[in-house]
């Protein structure tokens, strides 16, 4: 099976094109526009197929796809200090850690 098969794919209305757009998250610069959900589905496959080729002949760095990355769950965010100061608060309030607080008001 493609490596192609494994990225993840959306396709939703363009209202501007009033075609369907269909995109890839790993080529956020490509796409394809059709009439219908499949065709555009199928044509950016076939897009993909070719510049996944074209970059491998040339000895370029292919994209992994998102669901075959690795990520270590660390993630870091600047914030100003008194925004710091305020999530540490509201933190301990609540009374859990930092981490766990904004964690939580990230999944929410």
């Amino acid at each position: 099976m493609s490596i192609v098969a494994h990225y993840r794919y959306a396709v939703t209305w363009s209202p501007e094109d009033e075609e369907f757009v269909a995109t890839v998250a790993e080529f956020p610069s490509l796409s394809w526009l059709a009439p219908d959900r499949i065709a555009a589905l199928e044509g950016l496959d076939r897009l993909l197929r070719d510049v996944v080729a074209d970059l491998c002949a040339r000895g370029e760095e292919v994209p992994l796809p998102f669901s075959e990355r690795r990520f270590s769950g660390n993630l870091k965010v600047r914030v100003p200090p008194e925004r710091h100061r305020q999530l540490v608060i509201e933190a301990q309030e609540a009374g859990v850690s930092l981490n766990r607080y904004v964690n939580d008001l990230i999944a929410h």
